[in-house]
């Protein structure tokens, strides 16, 4: 199939998605006309094979997302943020999720010493602290690649979800509306999500509202 044909392929289905989901269930697409009330922010990897409302079974309206390439999120990068501030005090989400993925073309660049091109290797520089870090820990010992790559997306989820827990718009969410933040990792391979251990215990808590939390 060539790339035109597979474009008009791809607004063929939309006119069956919209003609099927105005047959099963009338009210949906009317109601997202009306605006959105999302329970959950995604934050994502760019991944075709990790479309999160597909994989949640969700439906138009139930899910905010964002996505970028290998799902990085640091304090510094303005689109992400910019999604996490809007998604906390104006769509007053109750749960924000960072999710990663096995199989990862980000990960496993960020694993290696090649030049990816572009902007993409300062993109990948904190995946690559991890991996720094990682090798420091004595964590990869033992393991083959494709269990180092397990272990750099979990990094880098558990990462994703300290770096959203410290922002402050976050931090007054969580104290006054009890907001969570998860971390999970999707096997591509089997389309489950697991979730992955990130509590921090009264301590930690205590010592990131004293340094993160503002005003």
């Amino acid at each position: 199939m060539s790339s035109e044909d597979a474009f008009h392929a791809l607004l063929a289905q939309n006119k069956s998605f919209a003609s099927t989901t105005q047959s099963k269930n009338p009210d949906l697409l009317a109601k997202c006309a009306q605006g959105q009330s999302p329970s959950t922010l995604w934050l994502g990897c760019s991944d075709s094979r990790c479309p999160e409302t597909t994989l949640l079974a969700a439906q138009p309206g139930d899910i905010f997302v964002h996505r970028n390439i290998a799902n990085v999120i640091t304090p510094h990068d303005l689109s992400s943020q910019s999604v996490i501030y809007y998604a906390v005090n104006y769509l007053k989400v109750q749960h924000v999720v960072v999710a990663g993925h096995t199989s990862c073309g980000g990960v496993a660049a960020a694993l290696g010493n090649g030049v990816v091109g572009g902007t993409m290797d300062a993109w990948l520089m904190p995946v690559r602290e991890l991996r720094s870090k990682l090798l420091d820990e004595g964590a990869f010992e033992g393991k083959d690649d494709k269990a180092k790559a397990v272990s750099l997306v979990e990094a880098n989820v558990k990462r994703g979800v300290e770096v959203v827990r410290r922002n402050p718009e976050v931090l007054k969410a969580m104290e006054e509306r009890g907001v969570k933040v998860h971390g999970v990792v999707y096997d591509v391979g089997t389309g489950e999500l697991r979730e992955l251990e990130t509590g921090e215990g009264e301590e930690g808590l205590k010592k990131r509202l004293e340094n993160f939390k503002l005003g």
